[in-house]
């Protein structure tokens, strides 16, 4: 009985302190720009290869890929509804010129349900739809 009750002491005491490890270890994102370099082996070069830009609230606003020679190949900009959730994705070439733009539709989860994919025009060019299921292990 002695062992049951030293064992459940360490678990209980145990959880919230691994809990807040992993806390510790979130970045904190607001006004976040995360830069990605591609090294060479020896270390002598580096070329930027992917930007990421958070604004004051910690959401993404911004991303963007580079080519070897370190011009953009594209960029997306993304914004919130005022639930938080992603409105609106947009998508420019490495010109930055408008490619496509994307809405979405949420389910009752907050998950995607629709993605809806327009051109510069605003012509809808694709939908596609998002299922969840759950499966059990085996």
């Amino acid at each position: 009985m002695k062992k049951l009750i030293a064992i459940v002491a360490v678990f209980l005491f145990a959880v919230p302190v691994l809990a807040l490890a992993q806390e510790a270890r979130k970045i904190d994102k607001k006004n976040l720009v995360i830069k990605e370099w591609n090294t060479n082996a020896k270390g002598t070069s580096s070329i930027l290869d992917h930007e990421t830009i958070f604004n004051a609230d910690g959401k993404k606003i911004e991303e963007k890929e580079f080519d070897n020679d370190g011009k953009m190949k594209w960029r997306k900009r993304y914004e919130y509804d005022a639930a938080g959730k992603v409105s609106k994705e947009l998508v420019y070439d490495g010109k930055n010129h408008l490619k496509n733009y994307k809405t979405f539709e949420f389910n009752e989860f907050g998950r995607k349900k629709v993605q809806y994919t327009y051109n510069p025009k605003g012509k809808l060019i694709a939908i596609k739809k998002f299922e969840y299921i759950a499966q059990e292990a085996d």
